[in-house]
């Protein structure tokens, strides 16, 4: 196991860095400066530019420090047999090595912890079986905070899970650290109770010529606000950020992602997919790419779909591309949302589908061809079936007898290229 040479007490006096070699600060103010300090993170008014689509209120006090303590989270492991699981006190070494919080809630979390789990894949090590972290929430009248720190060395391969349920208030931090060549598909559920508030922070760092999947799923929870930060440690790197939610009547479900290009010839690809249904359902994704000076020969696509069910809900999709070199292969985004498409439902109806079904029809479309990029064949089950279980109980569609039909195309959309 690599040792370091920083404590997180030393990682919180340098300043903020992106990885060996690239620049230190982002150009833009979507991007603050991180710091471990909780006093260098003002308590958020709602304007700022990170919160302005997240109602504060309903964090129960996470972001002003007023949270009442006592709630309970318990963390299990189910680890392949070639992988190491340790619980560690929050001074060890590792700790704070990708990360470093970008907001007063994520600067909360690191100060609350008092035990880290850290998950290590060995050097070319192949792992007979995926490893799943269960966060389990037991009660969501008191706080609780975690940090989890997951290590794939050089040339290892492995999948990793993280499976989010029952009901809490919880703030979190995640660290990925990707060795040179390693490949990583991660899988981040949040599939909580009904009554859950949940606040999280991944970070990943992305080696030499590594590849990593990271998908992130909602379904459950009052309000759901996970922040995804990505950046490279040499050239070569290449990321496939996936994300699927299905927001119901009242749910706050938001996705933050930060890629930032600070090492030439990277690679990323992100596609979110959302649906929406019930009066007061919500969800934002914001998508921020980066392409550094030092960025070149990079490639880069982000694309957010919002598929509407019912009337009363709304998306908000803001892509975002910041380019300091034209240097770089490509570069583009795309935001699109609307409702069914009026042509798929009646080319259905009209070999014989019934209207109720052709609906369902185009929803399965819509998340399948997504689904299917997850490889992990268990939880693409598990996926579809929540897609089944949302629809029945919120639209009252009957269960499909034709399978999976029709991709659908959604309304007013965007495209920007470069």
């Amino acid at each position: 196991m690599p040792e370091h040479q920083s404590s997180p007490a030393s990682v919180a006096a340098r300043s903020h860095s992106h990885g060996a070699g690239a620049e230190s600060k982002p150009a833009s103010h979507l991007h603050p400066q991180g710091s471990f300090d909780l006093a260098d993170h003002p308590v958020p008014t709602g304007h700022e530019e990170v919160w302005r689509f997240t109602p504060l209120k309903r964090l129960r006090g996470l972001t002003d420090g007023s949270a009442t303590n006592g709630g309970k989270v318990v963390l299990d492991v189910n680890a392949a047999p070639e992988v190491r699981v340790e619980t560690v006190s929050r001074d060890d070494a590792r700790l704070g090595d990708v990360y470093l919080p970008g907001d007063r809630v994520s600067a909360q979390a690191w100060n609350s912890f008092t035990e880290a789990t850290v998950v290590t894949v060995p050097a070319e090590v192949r792992p007979s079986k995926p490893t799943v972290v269960t966060v389990r929430g037991e009660a969501a009248d008191g706080v609780s905070y975690g940090h989890t720190f997951v290590d794939v060395e050089p040339y290892a391969e492995a999948v990793v899970v993280l499976d989010h349920v029952g009901s809490a208030t919880f703030a979190d931090n995640i660290e990925f650290r990707v060795g040179e060549g390693a490949k990583l598909t991660i899988v981040s559920m949040q599939d909580w109770a009904d009554d859950a508030v949940h606040a999280g922070h991944q970070a990943l760092r992305v080696g030499r010529d590594a590849h990593v999947k990271h998908v992130n799923v909602t379904f459950g929870g009052d309000l759901v606000r996970i922040y995804t930060h990505l950046e490279y440690a040499g050239p070569g790197g290449e990321v496939e950020l996936l994300g699927l939610y299905f927001a119901d009547a009242d749910q706050h479900l938001e996705h933050r992602l930060f890629v930032d290009h600070n090492h030439p010839h990277t690679k990323s690809n992100v596609e979110y997919k959302g649906a929406l249904q019930g009066k007061g359902a919500n969800t934002v994704w914001i998508g921020d790419v980066l392409i550094r000076k030092a960025a070149e020969g990079i490639q880069t696509y982000e694309h957010n779909r919002n598929l509407m069910l019912t009337d009363g809900c709304r998306a908000h999709s803001v892509p975002n591309l910041e380019i300091e070199t034209g240097e770089i292969e490509g570069a583009g985004h795309a935001s699109a949302t609307g409702r069914f498409d009026d042509e798929q439902l009646f080319y259905l109806q009209s070999r014989g589908v019934p209207v109720e079904e052709a609906r369902r029809l185009v929803v399965h479309g819509f998340f399948a061809d997504l689904v299917r990029h997850i490889g992990v064949p268990e939880l693409q089950d598990r996926l579809m079936r929540h897609v089944e279980e949302e629809l029945e109980r919120n639209v009252g569609l009957p269960p499909a007898s034709s399978g999976v039909g029709a991709a659908t195309g959604v309304g007013a959309s965007e495209e920007v290229g470069a």
